[in-house]
């Protein structure tokens, strides 16, 4: 995927050995670019904010550590931005068949009514809000990042605030689907109940900033 590869971790206040594993896979792979960082604030946006403001690649791209989404995928994502499909590509867990443990019932009824919200909303069709790779060039975000206080820093989860930014900016965004599949290790730290009444409380809140301003 281009000239060269960039990674970078940010760990996030984990409880296991999350971060002694980042820094022997570091040492491990000298040949490698890799920048390990970790987060003072809380939570994946924040996390996704900081490893964006580290990186100095030209296109940037979200994988979360769960790998429910296969790296192997990205190529994908990346074809989208360098042939200008589009200027925000947003990946899809709801196109292909996944596993029956990978989302549960509910949350894929919740994902479903989300994406029917943020289609009006956005004025633009997107089939999955809260899949955690998103990829975009550099130039492109940072615009979202300069007119980040149109929004405020409402969204804990960072996904809202960079498709709710792309849409102020009139960026045109494609689905990508993906193959989803269940975690290996670890629990998400998603509470159902709690953080899906918070995701409605966005939803209403950037419907009023862009719908009804």
């Amino acid at each position: 995927m281009g000239a060269g590869i960039e990674l970078i971790f940010v760990e996030g206040h984990s409880t296991d050995h999350t971060w002694s594993e980042i820094l022997r896979v570091t040492q491990m792979n000298p040949d490698i670019d890799i920048k390990t960082f970790q987060q003072e604030g809380v939570g994946k946006g924040d996390a996704v904010r900081l490893g964006f403001a580290k990186s100095t690649g030209g296109i940037l791209m979200i994988l979360d550590a769960d790998l429910t989404m296969p790296p192997e995928e990205l190529p994908k994502f990346y074809d989208v931005i360098v042939h200008n499909r589009a200027e925000f590509a947003n990946g899809c867990r709801l196109v292909y068949p996944m596993g029956n443990a990978a989302m549960p019932f509910l949350n894929l009824c919740a994902n479903k009514s989300f994406a029917l919200l943020f289609s009006w909303i956005l004025s633009q069709p997107v089939k999955d809000t809260l899949c955690g790779t998103k990829v975009l060039r550099r130039e492109h975000y940072l615009k979202i990042a300069a007119n980040r206080t149109y929004f405020g820093d409402f969204d804990p989860f960072g996904d809202y605030d960079l498709l709710f930014g792309a849409a102020k900016l009139s960026m045109k965004i494609a689905d990508v689907p993906i193959r989803y599949r269940e975690r290996t290790y670890g629990t998400t730290n998603i509470h159902r109940w709690r953080h899906g009444f918070l995701l409605l409380r966005m939803v209403a809140f950037a419907a009023r900033k862009l719908k009804f301003v």
